[in-house]
């Protein structure tokens, strides 16, 4: 399942991807119209945190196909043309990131490959089809890092690496926004990493994306590929990053854990600017989709 939350009509609902359509059914509605408790999820994060994810996933099915089956059942689909695509989750901590976790990526910055955690404010996340400033007054070197994200299903701590996936709930695309200047300005990376996350367009069940550890990730800018990578050429492997960072913090469902970036970003490419206003980065994780950014 293709899990999203969006505004539509003014309104904030979470849903679930229509097959073989652009739209999504509004959860909310659902339960209110076919659910036997009125008691429901009111937004994703609880769905996530209330639920085991394949529970969760077949309470869903369930509303669906009886959504299905009525003739008014466009009453309860937002059309994707009408709707505002927003993070599908937000994470109860800050977005986790990890960086320096693609060996040519490191070395395209003259970095050493070394585990780097850092986390992203989640007051800069951004949805689908978003829209960011060029943050000119703050930076000159505005760069994209297109990434998997690994979304935490159940509360871990101190889990063992062969665990891992049954504390993961699924996957979506993260592009970690990057000002390399402030980078280089202050010893940490939270400013520089915060100016803005775009995530999405969904949450995929971790049921739909069976092999994460061999899926390709493509950045275009204005439609010229800078990133082609995979996620096979990741340092630390995903169920070793969830386990890694569970020694130090108690991941609560609905963290996000952003786990790396290949080579391609603009730092990188001797011949290449940094983004602009006018630009457009779309970043594409094969099985996920395509999330969308505009600078202005």
């Amino acid at each position: 399942m293709k899990f999203l939350t969006f505004e539509y009509n003014k309104q904030k609902y979470y849903g679930v991807k229509v097959k073989r359509e652009d739209s999504a059914w509004i959860l909310p509605k659902l339960f209110e119209a076919f659910g036997e408790d009125k008691d429901y999820p009111k937004t994703l994060l609880e769905g996530i945190t209330r639920y085991h994810t394949l529970d969760f996933q077949e309470i869903v099915r369930k509303l669906v196909e009886k959504a299905d089956k009525e003739d008014d059942r466009h009453l309860y689909k937002a059309p994707f043309s009408e709707i505002t695509f927003l993070a599908p989750v937000e994470p109860p901590n800050n977005t986790i990131s990890f960086g320096r976790n693609y060996k040519k990526h490191a070395e395209e910055l003259g970095n050493e490959v070394e585990m780097t955690v850092f986390t992203k404010a989640n007051s800069s996340l951004v949805g689908d089809e978003g829209t960011i400033s060029d943050f000119k007054e703050v930076t000159s070197e505005l760069d994209y890092e297109g990434e998997l994200g690994v979304v935490i299903g159940k509360e871990a701590h101190n889990i063992e690496p062969h665990m891992a996936f049954d504390y993961i709930y699924g996957y979506t695309i993260v592009n970690d926004i990057s000002a390399r200047d402030l980078q280089k300005k202050f010893k940490q990376f939270f400013m520089a990493k915060s100016l803005a996350t775009p995530m999405g367009p969904y949450i995929v069940t971790k049921d739909e994306l069976p092999n994460p550890q061999n899926t390709a990730i493509v950045t275009k800018v204005n439609d010229e590929i800078r990133q082609d990578g995979n996620t096979s050429d990741m340092v630390l492997k995903i169920e070793d990053i969830v386990s890694e960072v569970s020694k130090y913090v108690k991941l609560q469902p609905g963290d996000v854990i952003a786990t790396g970036t290949p080579e391609g970003v603009a730092a990188g490419l001797p011949d290449v600017d940094f983004l602009k206003s006018g630009d457009s980065v779309r970043v594409s994780v094969n099985g996920i989709g395509t999330l969308t950014t505009y600078i202005k």
